[in-house]
């Protein structure tokens, strides 16, 4: 390795996280702004493709850094403190309107975009990449959901009864994009030793997967959001599977880490004030 301090190697892992994630984005800022493709497409790209990215950056991060899980979102909370901005209408930047909301409006950042940066997040620094808690949450958020959204508009035509917002084909299709991304993340970090490896995962997965398409066929998801709804049911729903088939570190944070970081936190004020 380039460096021996994790510390250093995880800051340069979260540049590099940063720069994939922003080129990503940009793309579709580019495409957005040139009427390439339809917004609300262009909009389901970018909530399929920003995550994902992120997500596969995850094994540059070295294991020994309890900071890791911190510096990891660094660029989705810029993308926050961005969005907030721009939806409050005190900055403006028409890449952003176009490719992430609906209707061109910029109070719509303050919904769907800022609850998908926030679930993501808070993923990140609470389950990390040794929880499989965290595979469940970002690919049913972000796969899951974005192909839903897309096959739905294409091919819904048959409408969910409880829902007639919501079809048929949208929520199959966000069943099958969710757990198909859980299970070939789920061998990805198994290759690191992140996450087991088995057909009791793949099972857990499908019925997360499944109930995280149902919550988001609900009229619930429509008041509130989707991007708000399905994290908290998969998060939610994880927990109990993944606890019921003997999964182990389904939170990242151990009460060692916990309390490494206390001290460091501690030496930091300590010495600001003396």
């Amino acid at each position: 390795m380039w460096t021996d301090s994790p510390l250093l190697r995880d800051a340069g892992a979260a540049v590099l996280t940063g720069v994939a994630a922003a080129v990503v984005l940009r793309i579709w800022e580019e495409v957005a702004n040139r009427a390439l493709l339809d917004q609300k497409l262009c909009r389901k790209l970018v909530h399929i493709t920003v995550g994902l990215v992120y997500f596969l950056m995850w094994p540059l991060f070295s294991p020994d850094d309890v900071f890791a899980p911190f510096l990891a979102p660094l660029i989705i909370v810029i993308n926050i403190i961005k969005v907030t901005v721009i939806g409050l209408g005190l900055v403006k930047d028409e890449g952003v309107i176009n490719s992430m909301t609906r209707h061109g409006d910029h109070r719509e950042l303050l919904k769907g975009p800022l609850y998908y940066a926030c679930a993501i997040t808070l993923t990140t620094i609470v389950f990390w990449r040794t929880s499989p808690i965290s595979i469940a949450v970002i690919c049913n958020l972000c796969a899951g959901d974005g192909v839903a959204d897309i096959f739905g508009r294409r091919f819904g035509h048959v409408k969910l009864p409880h829902n007639p917002e919501k079809s048929y084909a949208g929520s199959i299709a966000m069943f099958l994009a969710g757990f198909v991304a859980s299970v070939m993340f789920m061998c990805y970090f198994s290759i690191f030793g992140f996450v087991e490896k088995s057909w009791t995962m793949v099972a857990a997965f499908g019925v997360i997967s499944l109930v995280a398409a149902v919550v988001e066929s609900l009229p619930i998801s429509t008041r509130l959001d989707d991007n708000l709804t399905v994290p908290v049911a998969s998060v939610l729903l994880g927990a109990l599977v993944f606890y019921s088939i003997g999964a182990t570190n389904l939170c990242c944070m151990s009460s060692e880490d916990r309390r490494s970081i206390s001290a460091t936190v501690g030496m930091v004020f300590a010495g600001s004030s003396s």
